[in-house]
């Protein structure tokens, strides 16, 4: 990995401003464990019998952003990115996915997410979660998609360690 370039969250500040921070620095340190590596790199799984992969990471971070802004806030009949069902696990499959592909598919939704936010009154603003039938508020999903960046960026750290012997961020 190269020098880390990510911004941090404000150590005081609006709570808006702080989840929106917070998540753009997940986002960041997902993108940083994939510096530097090329396909093939992207898709060495962890330790047999997983088949858990960096590049699975991002595609099912796209389908996590997609879930909780674009169908929540948007279209709640939004498909899936790489399954025709709800189905998270599918975007793990990253065995013939190149970093352009899944990229591009997590950057857009990331872009899409952030743009539902900006555009937000504020967080109280209610969408629907489809799996669920009910309302959730903007600041649920804000913090939902943060503890799933959280979750997922603990396994990017040792998925990467994997590929190369780095650590830690």
């Amino acid at each position: 990995m190269t020098t880390d370039s990510r911004t941090g969250p404000p150590g005081a500040g609006g709570e808006r401003e702080t989840l929106r921070a917070f998540l753009d620095y997940h986002r960041a340190t997902l993108a940083m464990k994939c510096e530097g590596l090329d396909d093939e790199e992207l898709r060495q799984r962890s330790m047999p019998p997983s088949t858990l992969t960096l590049l699975g990471l991002v595609r099912h971070m796209a389908e996590v952003e997609r879930a909780w802004f674009r169908r929540v806030f948007e279209d709640n009949a939004a498909p899936m990115v790489w399954s025709d069902r709800i189905d998270f696990q599918a975007a793990y499959d990253a065995s013939t996915s190149t970093r352009e592909e899944a990229f591009g598919a997590w950057e857009a939704e990331v872009e899409n997410s952030r743009r539902v936010e900006r555009e937000a009154e504020s967080l109280d603003v209610l969408g629907l979660q489809p799996r669920w039938e009910a309302e959730v508020s903007l600041r649920m999903v804000m913090v939902h998609v943060l503890l799933e960046y959280g979750r997922h960026n603990g396994h990017a750290d040792f998925l990467r360690e994997g590929v190369d012997g780095t650590v830690g961020a």
